[in-house]
């Protein structure tokens, strides 16, 4: 094979695998709630271990990626908008719960100065660092079942409760009754 028949070939599968990446990312963009941006430096395998293993605890995403492929990927989505806050060294935090890539990221980065938020987006809206910040406040889609779920038991308990203290106090009232009328007999 030519020096020059080479080339092409691996051209042609790094256009491919760069295809395949970007495909794959507007794939995760796509199905994302929310988007965060972070630059991270100097982070080790551990550190960014770590962080993935959290963030698929709470069901969300973390990707490092090239920010040209992340760019392109971008084309087409509703975090389109986003293009600009990719420059330097980025990865990107996504979950379909609108909270749980934020929450993730901002309480990392409190204990690790190699990460730093950029910004982020929720269903296309930009949020800047406060705004992830404020996003990251608020409770997860699974804090907020479980309290619905609490809010809807604890009626549900008292009425049992109050149904059945009349049916108590009959039961007594019936038991008394009966006990003077076996101490009379």
């Amino acid at each position: 094979m030519s020096r020059t028949a080479q080339t092409e070939r691996r051209r042609s599968v790094n256009r491919t695998e760069k295809s395949e990446l970007i495909e794959k990312l507007q794939t995760a963009f796509n199905s994302a709630t929310t988007i965060v941006v972070a630059h991270q430096v100097g982070m080790t395998v551990a550190e960014s271990s770590d962080l993935r293993q959290k963030m698929r605890d709470t069901k969300a995403g973390f990707k490092v990626t090239k920010n040209r492929i992340a760019k392109l990927a971008l084309r087409g989505t509703r975090f389109e908008n986003l293009d600009s806050l990719f420059a330097g060294p980025t990865a990107v935090g996504m979950s379909e719960d609108p909270v749980a890539a934020a929450k993730t990221l901002v309480d990392y980065a409190k204990g690790n100065a190699k990460l730093t938020i950029v910004g982020g987006s929720i269903d296309g809206k930009i949020l800047d660092i406060a705004g992830v910040n404020a996003l990251a406040k608020l409770p997860s889609l699974d804090e907020l079942r479980s309290t619905l779920v609490g809010l809807v038991q604890a009626p549900a308990a008292k009425i049992a409760r109050v149904t059945q203290a009349p049916a108590g106090k009959l039961a007594r009232v019936i038991k008394a009754r009966e006990d003077q009328m076996q101490q009379g007999a």
